[in-house]
């Protein structure tokens, strides 16, 4: 690691999947929108989409299959044990499947952020394309995305943005998911930006967000 890196704030991103959220945080970072490095890119699945994107922009890989190991406390160890080898200031989870177990959580406290396709607390709990399918099944005029911080309780941590979008009357869940998502790789580094510059702020169980001091002068 070079001197410039080791001023550069660290982070880790957790997938599962095809890695579109891991893509748009190296494409902030590119346009200095998010300033940070990925430092380690952690995946549930072995031949998961996003490990090909990690390794195209030389960001160090692990692999933690639950099925590999004996307990989701197990497993949390060795999320724990890579996330400190790396030496990372925040985590986020885009697209990451199994549930954190508590002890990753309580080793990064409020620096943890997973994007959502709903606007919670709407139809929480489920992992895409499930989230969209309910919100058209409801019959709601309005769907999207949050970010929140992680907490033990699933989808209940502090609302840190959110970004609505309308639902169309011929919406599919694959429209549907694909309009939700451009305002996924909207919100996710924007708000990683709030938390490594120090603007995001948790009291009293809800999100604040100081003021931009930089931008205003």
């Amino acid at each position: 690691m070079n001197e410039e890196q080791s001023d550069t704030p660290a982070i880790a991103v957790l997938v599962s999947g095809r890695g579109s959220n891991l893509d748009a945080i190296f494409r902030a970072i590119e346009q200095g929108d998010l300033h940070a490095r990925v430092a380690l890119v952690i995946s549930s699945r072995a031949d998961a989409p996003a490990l090909d994107i990690a390794r195209q922009h030389g960001a160090d890989t692990v692999v933690v299959a639950p099925k590999s190991y004996g307990s989701r406390a197990e497993a949390g160890a060795a999320i724990i044990a890579a996330l400190t080898a790396a030496q990372v200031d925040a985590i986020a989870l885009a697209g990451f499947k199994p549930i954190l177990d508590a002890s990753v959580i309580e080793a990064y406290p409020d620096r943890i952020l997973n994007v959502h396709p709903s606007l919670l607390p709407a139809f929480a709990g489920g992992m895409a394309p499930r989230p969209q399918a309910d919100a058209l099944a409801a019959g709601v005029k309005l769907s999207g995305c949050t970010v929140h911080i992680v907490t033990a309780d699933v989808d209940a941590g502090p609302i840190v943005a959110q970004a609505a979008v309308p639902v169309l009357e011929d919406d599919t869940v694959e429209t549907l998911s694909a309009r939700i998502l451009v305002e996924e790789h909207r919100l996710l580094p924007l708000t990683l930006e709030w938390l490594l510059s120090g603007r995001l702020q948790i009291e009293d169980g809800r999100a604040r967000l100081a003021p931009d001091t930089v931008s205003a002068h």
